[in-house]
Parts: C-alpha cells; structure tokens; sequence
C-alpha cells in the first residue's frame, strides 16, 4: 500500500475536531510539543502549542521541557530542533517539505563560494542545510538579522546567504558592503513592483507591510519591513485598520486572530496567480500530523559530528541575540 493510500485509509472520515482530539491524546501520551511555523495551514497552527518565527522557534526548541518534539514546518526547522535537542524524539509531518531557498545552496558550492573570499566572517540565513550551516560562522533570522550585523567590527569583511534579497535589504539598513550568495525566496521573490502598486490602488486605505525576503522593487513601497514575528506585532499597534500583507499568506490567520476588527489583503503576485504560497509549508496537513505522532515517524537524525559543527554559529546567533 502507497504512502498516500495509508494516510487516506488511516485516516478516513474522520473531522478536523476528531484529529485535534486525537492529536491532543497522543500529544499528552508522549509527553510531546508540536512547533508550528506561521505559514503553515490554520488548523494545524490550532493543533500547535507554539507558533512562530523561525527565531521564535529556534528559542522554543532549545528550552522545550518535553520528550518528543513535532515540527511542522520544513525540513531545515526540524533539523534545527534536532540539532538543539540530539537526545529528544524529533519528528515531521513530511520529510519532503524542504525549503527551496535551502537547497539554492549546494554544500560544495558553498565550500569554494567561502575559500574565494578569505577572511570573510559567513552569517547564514537559518533557511539553510545543517551542511551550510556548519561551514558558517554564524546562522542568524530575519527577526535578528540586523542586530547581528551590526555587531560584527565594521572592518570585517562578510559573506550573507543564501537569501540575496535579506542580504540587500541588511546593507541597506546597516551601511555594510556585504558578499551576497545569490539565492532567494520563490514565494517572496514573485512579488513584483507592478502589482503592489496596482494593490495599493486598488486599496487606498491600506499600508504595505513586506518581509526583507522581497525584492527592493517591493520593499521601498512599504510603510513597514520586517520579519513573519515583527510584521505581526506591527499590525497589533499600528493605528491603521487595514494592511497590504506581502509575505507568504499563513500569517493572516495569526493576524486576523490577534486583530478581528481590522482588515489583512494577501499582497497579489500576478492577476494569475493572486497568492503567492509556500507549498512546502501547506505539505503539513492535520492528517499528517496525528500519523506521525501515532506512529513516532518520520524521525528526524543528523550526523553527531555534522550536528556539533551545525551547532556552533547557532549557539553564536543565539548569544548575539540574547
């Protein structure tokens, strides 16, 4: 019987409140917490006992007082967790739900990109390979991406990857002169100058808020920039009552949660394709979630000597966060 067959039989018929219900049971049962990125779907951020940012995650997975960690998100999240906590149970909804950005990165590639540039201090995105990661110096977030930035001497030479628009967006904001690997966010990226300005027409009242992963073009039209955590505060205290949201479209369900009253637009990609959506993020569904549990798999390994040299430049980010 196929993967997809199993999960159709395993769970057949069963409601949206049944598999919160069960996936609460097991959840107790195991002595588990499930992480929950925003972006994922709404039903699954209700069955989360944390959802966030990737820098709130992060946090989340070094201090959890569990047994068992779920993670719905992509792979490199999991990872992340695993590599934080190597005596716990880490485990995924769907290994496959990788991260483009991520694999935009290729570990050989990488390599020779840092010995072209010797000298250069590596911050990576955490939207990267343990692999990446291990051959940084330090990981860092969009929520903590500046402030880390501006710690380094201003002599140092760095190399920024794998996201080229954050890493435009931080040498904008900082003054620094940084070496950028040329990778990017397709969900972000597909945001285009033509269209948000069509949006703003179309909604006079709105303000634009964007995530750095978007292209300059996009961001310089924003009363706000930046990350999935920061753009969420922004809307809670901002005055305004309506906002053009130009990230991937997960967050609003948080958004519209923590502000009934006011109104949240997906900013258009093209009149195609309205939506700009990480479809990685949409592969963990509730069904997936309670078979993983019930079922203790897919389980999440790194390599003891690949996750000791992972885990260096994120204990760093995390000190130069603190």
């Amino acid at each position: 019987m196929t993967t997809a067959n199993a999960l159709q039989q395993e769970t057949a018929g069963l409601s949206t409140e049944t598999l919160l219900e069960r996936i609460a049971a097991l959840k107790k049962e195991m002595n588990a917490v499930i992480l929950a990125h925003y972006y994922t779907l709404p039903e699954i951020q209700q069955a989360a006992d944390i959802v966030g940012d990737s820098l709130a995650l992060a946090r989340a997975a070094e201090g959890i007082d569990a047994d068992v960690i779920v993670f719905a998100g992509v792979y490199f999240m999991a990872e992340t967790a695993k590599i934080l906590n190597p005596g716990k149970l880490v485990l995924m909804p769907d290994v496959s739900a990788g991260c483009p950005l991520a694999d935009s990165c290729p570990e050989a590639e990488f390599r020779a990109f840092r010995e072209a540039h010797p000298g250069a201090l590596a911050i990576t995105y955490i939207n990267s390979t343990a692999a990446i990661k291990a051959l940084s110096d330090i990981t860092c977030t969009s929520s903590n991406a500046e402030h880390i930035v501006r710690q380094i001497p201003p002599e140092q030479k760095i190399i920024f990857g794998p996201d080229r628009n954050l890493g435009s967006w931080l040498m904008k904001r900082t003054g620094r002169d940084m070496i950028l690997w040329q990778g990017f966010c397709y969900v972000h990226d597909a945001y285009s100058e033509v269209y948000m300005i069509q949006a703003m027409a179309n909604y006079p009242g709105a303000e634009l808020i964007a995530h750095p992963e978007c292209r300059d073009e996009v961001l310089r039209h924003a009363s706000f920039v930046g990350s999935t955590a920061a753009l969420l505060d922004y809307t809670i205290k901002s005055p305004s009552q309506s906002f053009i949201v130009a990230t991937e479209p997960g967050i609003l369900y948080e958004m519209e949660k923590r502000s009934p009253g006011k109104t949240f637009i997906p900013a258009p990609k093209d009149p195609a394709h309205p939506r700009s959506i990480c479809k990685q993020m949409k592969q963990n569904t509730l069904e997936k979630l309670y078979l993983c549990m019930l079922n203790r798999s897919p389980e999440i390994t790194v390599d003891a000597t690949l996750r000791e040299a992972a885990l260096r430049p994120i204990r760093k980010m995390l000190e130069m966060s603190a």
